[in-house]
């Protein structure tokens, strides 16, 4: 027999084995829903009375199932306060799935986000409220893939202005980051052979295998991506304004050559612009996609700019793969959630986006020259003109790392990123300056900064 708890506060869920005899059924399911975790510790149970009416028995009988499971542990019940499930034993804890947890380091100092403690938290519930006084009724139904039309309006004029891109509103398609996007790239594409940076992310390299795709490295250096080495793949996955990790912009003629391969051979470039908003030194540089909308894939989130718990992302696609792709986000996950998008379109339209990048872009200039005053005069920073992160030139990772590690300490560094070791590598340490808290990153740095010391002194 299955019932159903209504009307208690919360809706529970048990199964009684009727013919084990009332009593010992009921304790039966709730110890089992106990251990289970079904029911947690701290968790309100219906009073007796109630609990004996939905399930039709009496209330002797229920009191008797509660009693017993007091004695046992699994309950406590209190004058006054009613019965809950009590504390689990810390021998019943289940580690975590895939082995304990690692230790959180003292100073995060990892690239890759940024400093979640500046959410925009009040201008994101203004734009939330406002964005759902005026939202339809059809905004809480299912949506277009393609996404809210009110985001990928905001999004077209935002990036055009902001980024140089050529969005029109009927070429964006809304997803939930920027590894959905690349995933629904590599599906389009059907298998195809995906050139990828070297160095690179290997998250992303896997990302493009699991989606069918064949990843091919073509070198960077210090220009950006070397064109000349790539042979004759279906697409190429390049971060032109700030390539990640090695923090080069690509050359002015690297840009022309590579819209040039993608016209003459009818390849696509995936633009990657993770961070194109955080320029410090010059003028930002333009997004790829403005040389060449039809042959440029252009992919861009939130998640650097206001946070990863978002999930919303964006891309500005070739026409003719728009359709194509709006049915693999179709059939991959229907469409991104809607409220938000809402919110973000408020947020954009009012230019409190703009103000919060631009709050943000000081802070994170302001992080990037402590980074540089700390190290720059005794060790090689590279990639420091934009982003989140820089790379610092060291003689030996493994070392480096190992001192981080005992000093609590957790960092990037450049051995991660390779397709595959060959020969002799460059060594850096990647440091990224968005995730700590404004209050500790001057501390974090006084330790990176001793860390390295003591790595001088010991060659």
């Amino acid at each position: 027999m299955t019932d159903f708890w209504s009307g208690v506060g919360v809706d529970l869920h048990l199964e009684p084995d009727a013919a084990a005899g009332r009593r010992a059924g009921l304790e039966r399911a709730l110890r089992d829903a106990v251990r289970e975790g079904r029911l947690a510790p701290g968790t309100r149970l219906p009073a007796t009375r109630r609990l004996a009416a939905e399930l039709g028995i009496s209330r002797g009988t229920a009191k008797a199932a509660y009693d017993q499971l007091v004695a046992e542990g699994y309950l406590t019940a209190r004058q006054g306060s009613g019965t809950e499930v009590a504390p689990l034993p810390s021998n019943t804890v289940s580690a975590p799935v895939g082995g304990p947890r690692a230790r959180a380091p003292r100073f995060d100092l990892r690239p890759g986000s940024p400093d979640v403690g500046a959410f925009p938290a009040a201008a994101w519930l203004r734009a939330m409220r406002r964005a759902i006084a005026k939202a339809p009724s059809l905004a809480y139904d299912y949506g277009d893939p393609r996404g809210r039309i009110e985001l990928r309006t905001a999004l077209s004029g935002y990036l055009g202005r902001a980024r140089g891109v050529t969005a029109p509103p009927e070429r964006i398609v809304i997803t939930s980051g920027y590894v959905q996007g690349l995933a629904l790239l590599t599906r389009v594409l059907d298998g195809g052979v995906v050139a990828m940076e070297d160095p690179g992310l290997p998250f992303h390299r896997d990302v493009v295998r699991r989606g069918g795709g064949t990843v091919v490295p073509v070198e960077v250096d210090g220009r950006g991506v070397r064109v000349d080495g790539l042979d004759d793949p279906a697409a190429v996955v390049v971060t032109p304004a700030h390539q990640y990790p090695t923090g080069v912009t690509l050359h002015p003629e690297r840009r022309r050559a590579l819209t040039d391969w993608a016209r003459a051979r009818g390849g696509l470039i995936v633009e990657d612009d993770y961070d194109g908003e955080f320029r410090y030194d010059r003028q930002p540089v333009g997004a790829l996609q403005g040389m060449a909308p039809n042959q440029v894939a252009y992919l861009g989130t939130a998640s650097k700019t206001l946070g990863p718990a978002l999930r919303l992302g964006w891309m500005v696609l070739p026409p003719d793969l728009v359709d194509a792709v709006a049915d693999a986000k179709l059939h991959s996950d229907h469409h991104t959630e809607s409220i938000g998008q809402l919110a973000l379109a408020e947020m954009v339209t009012s230019h409190a986006y703009d103000r919060h990048v631009r709050a943000c872009r000081l802070r994170y200039r302001r992080r990037r020259d402590q980074l540089l005053g700390r190290l720059g005069a005794r060790w090689s920073v590279r990639g420091i003109a934009a982003g989140l992160h820089a790379l610092v030139e060291v003689p030996d990772e493994a070392e480096a790392l190992a001192r981080a590690e005992a000093e609590g300490l957790a960092l990037g560094h450049l051995g991660d990123h390779w397709h595959a070791p060959a020969g002799e590598r460059p060594q850096g340490l990647v440091v990224g300056y968005g995730t700590p808290r404004e209050r500790t990153y001057p501390e974090a740095l006084e330790v990176l900064g001793r860390v390295l010391d003591g790595l001088a002194r010991a060659r």
